[in-house]
């Protein structure tokens, strides 16, 4: 898994700890700036589960996790380690697969699920066992194939209420469509480098091949199908052959 930067919620000075009435949305204003300033999905989920212990009433923790049909499922983000061991079940000691959470399934119909008390819950004893009594989930993103979801965790029973639930609410309503942006500009930067990469493999099979552009550029794609290498990783691998690098080039066939 790869390691992920944690934001500690003690960052964001600019933000009162449970803010309510105006200072609720003064305190949304400024959770939305510092998760639209995020380059990389990544970054805006970290951000945001630092900011989710610092705006939600009574949250200690919180993670983000994305779940599979069938009940597969990863950790995005976390606040700690505690979160981490919650959310998977190998790092926790549980079985593969196994979803931890026992009422994450109806986020796939509802858009928020409340844990009251792991302890009196037939389901929660993940939960139970690492100290968190309560847990709020929020649905962040839904398809077909997978769900992200934003929980926070409480040491104590009964710590979400209604107004928590609204503050969550509105909170990810925040970093779904920060989530979303980041993941359209990371897509524009991947595609604009692609497009160099393959514009420098062109070019470079034109002056070996002694071609023209648009016969360059189909020898390229039929080396891709032929090779069963996407487009992207074939000009790569020429780019990298030419600057000696190391890789294989497109050969004649």
């Amino acid at each position: 898994m790869p390691k992920r930067f944690v934001v500690a919620a003690s960052e964001f000075t600019d933000l009162p700890r449970f803010p309510v009435g105006f200072e609720l949305a003064e305190a949304l204003t400024a959770a939305a700036q510092h998760l639209h300033g995020t380059a990389t999905p990544d970054d805006t989920m970290n951000t945001a589960v630092a900011l989710a212990v610092r705006l939600l009433p009574d949250a200690e923790h919180a993670g983000i996790a994305e779940i599979q049909r069938g009940g597969r499922l990863r950790s995005l983000a976390w606040t700690d380690e505690t979160v981490r061991f919650a959310a998977e079940p190998r790092q926790g000691g549980h079985t593969p697969g196994h979803i931890p959470h026992p009422h994450w399934e109806r986020l796939w119909t509802t858009p928020v699920v409340r844990t009251d008390d792991s302890e009196a819950d037939g389901g929660g004893n993940v939960l139970s066992g690492l100290g968190l009594r309560s847990a709020l989930s929020l649905r962040l993103r839904a398809d077909r194939r997978r769900l992200t979801v934003l929980t926070a965790y409480a040491r104590k029973p009964q710590a979400f209420d209604e107004d928590a639930t609204r503050v969550g609410r509105l909170f990810t309503a925040h970093v779904s469509l920060a989530l979303d942006s980041a993941t359209v500009r990371e897509q524009l930067t991947e595609a604009m480098r692609t497009r160099d990469l393959i514009g420098q493999a062109t070019g470079i099979l034109m002056e070996r091949l002694d071609i023209d552009a648009a016969g360059a550029f189909e020898s390229l794609v039929k080396a891709s199908q032929r090779e069963n290498v996407k487009l992207r990783d074939l000009a790569r691998r020429i780019v990298d052959a030419n600057s000696g690098t190391g890789g294989r080039g497109v050969t004649e066939r």
